[in-house]
This record gives structure tokens, C-alpha cells and sequence, in this order.
């Protein structure tokens, strides 16, 4: 049927009056980022934190030591913040002026607290949005249009000439570079004490086990710590093996995943796979499965990962689409749904596999050779 584009349907007046507040939030959306980004630079959680866990906006503004006149600016960027559940806020009944309160959200941004389940994302959120992803991200049309040859390269690859995480990255940007690693590092780490106590029977009998891209061990330590029986073992690419001080709770290795993996009786590939394509990802995991055992004798790969599904309801899905969006924009890699990641598995010779559980916008997937 020929396309009529000469007609259109016309809204009703309330579909048109909605439909102009939707524009608004969807081209608007970056100020909430950027918003955010704002806060964790000024280190507003950090800083509420600091006083007691309440503060008015005279209180910020002195402690973060802000020019008096910026007073309705700050006021108006806590609004924004406290409506997208950043902070909260009550009225303080003396002076009628808003009380700021952390959120579970801003609780994972502050900074310079010694405990061991606190990973501070201040770097995840700046990582995300500095201005190298910004500009990758603003020429995803022309990304779309240009002829590229496979293996396509990301966005940001295409245009900064390196891929995010690369060795060349330092030489694009070295504070960008340092950022983004950080940030990765606190990614990969949070909410590590709770796979291990919600899915802590997964680790139950082994002997030994491979953090394939354990970066400087945290996660390991925090397994050997509950677990003391497991002899764990990291590998992670020299550059970042040669910065790790030997702690004699772990075993760290140097060497690259795609020719080779340890032997121990489970590999774990915790946020790893959704770096790489479909492709890599096979390479991967069959070095995965000739580092361990059969079945019979407790061999196993454990993917800690996202499994894209609508069955969390829609800010989940919602979560996950958008970082599938940042794999796209910034790597070659993507979030994968079960069928994708089932379709990985028999290709790399695996018999079968389970999802142990989900966790937020996360599974725990067992792989079986």
C-alpha cells in the first residue's frame, strides 16, 4: 500500500496538550542527567551526608562554599532532583524552607566512607555523561548513515578514533580515561554482598574459582571473605594486574581471556560479556569451558549479568534498555534477552544453563558444559 504522506490524523486538543508535555521530558531529559552530574561534581550527597543526613538550602550553600547570589539556582536544581527521587525533601516548619535528605539513589554517591558493601558511583555518573560519551551519543545519526565495514565500530570509536577502555584511550583523554575505569570499578562492584547473600548457594562446595576481568580484586576478596574454602584466582590484562598489590588472599594472573583462562573448577564472568559482541562473546566462553571441570565434578560458568525482559516491571525494562543504549553508543557490545544469551551458550558447546535468580536489573545465570 502506498504510504499517504500528504495526510495526517489530527489529535484530539487533550492528546495534543499531552503529547507537547512528552516532547518536553523526552528533549529534555539530558538536563536531569546533567543535573545529576552537577550534584556529584558540587558533592551535594557527600555533603548532606556530612551534616547529619539533613540539610536546608543555607546549609548547602555555606558548606559548599557557593557564591550567595546562586541561592534560587541551587534551590532549583534540588527541585528537579528531589522530584526524579535523586534527594528528598520535607518542609522545615520554623523557617519554611525545603530539608534535603539522601535517597538509597544519592546514598551510593557519597563519597569518603570505609565500609565494605559502599561503592561509591560518583565516577559511574560522571564516566557516563562527560562530554567524550556526550559527543558520541550526539552523532548517532550520522553513525547510522556512514558505510562501515564489520566489525562496525561504536560511535564514540568512530568519532574519538579509540574504543572506551582501550590502550589508546589515555593518549584521547587521560583524566576521561582515569574517570571511566573508575567508574567501571565501582559498576562492576556494587551489590556484590548481595548476590552473595541472595544467591550464595551458587558458590556452596566449590573448590576453586577464575574472576575473568576481576579488575583489582574486590570482588574476589569479598567471596573469600564468606567463603574461605574457595581458592580464588583473578585475571584481568596486565595493565591492570601490575597496579595490584599481592594481598595473599588472591591469586591474580595477567593474560587476556580470549586465549586463555585459568583452570578451576567455576569461571565467573560478572558484567564482562556485555562488552563484547556475539562473536567475542563465543571466543570467551569457550575458553570458559576448557578451564573447568564437566558438570559431574562441579564445573560451571557464572554469568553475572543483564537479561533484557519486560517481567520487572516498566522502570527495570526501562533501566536496562538504556544501558543497552550506552553499550551501543560507547562499545561494541550489547545487553542480550534470554533467548540471546541461550543462542551464545550452544554455540560455545554448552549443554545447558539456569537462571539462578534476578536481581534488580541483573541475573545470576549457571552455565553447564
Amino acid at each position: 500500500m502506498a504510504a499517504q504522506a500528504d495526510t495526517i490524523e489530527v489529535p484530539t486538543d487533550a492528546e495534543l496538550l499531552q503529547a507537547q508535555a512528552d516532547l518536553w521530558r523526552h528533549s529534555l531529559y539530558y538536563l536531569s542527567s546533567m543535573g545529576l552530574r552537577c550534584a556529584v561534581q558540587l558533592g551535594i550527597p557527600t555533603t548532606i551526608h556530612r551534616l547529619g543526613g539533613v540539610a536546608s538550602l543555607p546549609d548547602l550553600m555555606a558548606e559548599l562554599s557557593l557564591p550567595s547570589v546562586k541561592m534560587p539556582f541551587l534551590g532549583r536544581l534540588m527541585r528537579v532532583l528531589v522530584t526524579s527521587g535523586v534527594f528528598a525533601a520535607d518542609k522545615d516548619t520554623e523557617s519554611g524552607g525545603e530539608l534535603y535528605r539522601l535517597t538509597p539513589l544519592s546514598r551510593i554517591l557519597v563519597d569518603g566512607v570505609d565500609a565494605d558493601e559502599h561503592h561509591n558511583q560518583k565516577y559511574f555518573v560522571l564516566g557516563v555523561t562527560a562530554p567524550h560519551c556526550a559527543e558520541a551519543a550526539l552523532g548517532l545519526a550520522d553513525w547510522f548513515k556512514k558505510e562501515l565495514e564489520p566489525p562496525v565500530p561504536s560511535p564514540f570509536e568512530d568519532m574519538h578514533g579509540a574504543p572506551i577502555f582501550d590502550e589508546r584511550t589515555p593518549l584521547m583523554d587521560e583524566e576521561f580515561d582515569a574517570v571511566a575505569n573508575q567508574g567501571l570499578a565501582a559498576h562492576d562492584n556494587l551489590g556484590i554482598a548481595t548476590i552473595l547473600r541472595e544467591c550464595g548457594d551458587i558458590f556452596k562446595g566449590l573448590e576453586s574459582l577464575t574472576d575473568c576481568c576481576g579488575g583489582d580484586g574486590t570482588t574476589a576478596r569479598a567471596l573469600v571473605k564468606a567463603y574461605p574454602h574457595i581458592k580464588c584466582t583473578v585475571l584481568d590484562l596486565p595493565k591492570v594486574i601490575d597496579k595490584v598489590p599481592t594481598d595473599g588472599v588472591v591469586n591474580y594472573v595477567a593474560g587476556d581471556l580470549f586465549h586463555t583462562v585459568p583452570s578451576s573448577q567455576a569461571v565467573m564472568l560478572k558484567l564482562v560479556l556485555h562488552f563484547w559482541s556475539d562473536e567475542d562473546c563465543v571466543k570467551i566462553l569457550t575458553q570458559c569451558k576448557k578451564a573447568i571441570p564437566p558438570r559431574d565434578e562441579g564445573g560451571k560458568v557464572i554469568i553475572i549479568d543483564i537479561v533484557i525482559g519486560p517481567s520487572l516491571g516498566p522502570i527495570m525494562f526501562e533501566a536496562q534498555l538504556l544501558m543497552d543504549m550506552l553499550m551501543m553508543v560507547n562499545t561494541r557490545g550489547v545487553q542480550r534477552s534470554e533467548n540471546d544469551w541461550r543462542k551464545l551458550f550452544v554455540e560455545a558447546g554448552f549443554k545447558d544453563y539456569k537462571i539462578v535468580k534476578k536481581l534488580g536489573a541483573r541475573c545470576v545465570i549457571e552455565v553447564y558444559p
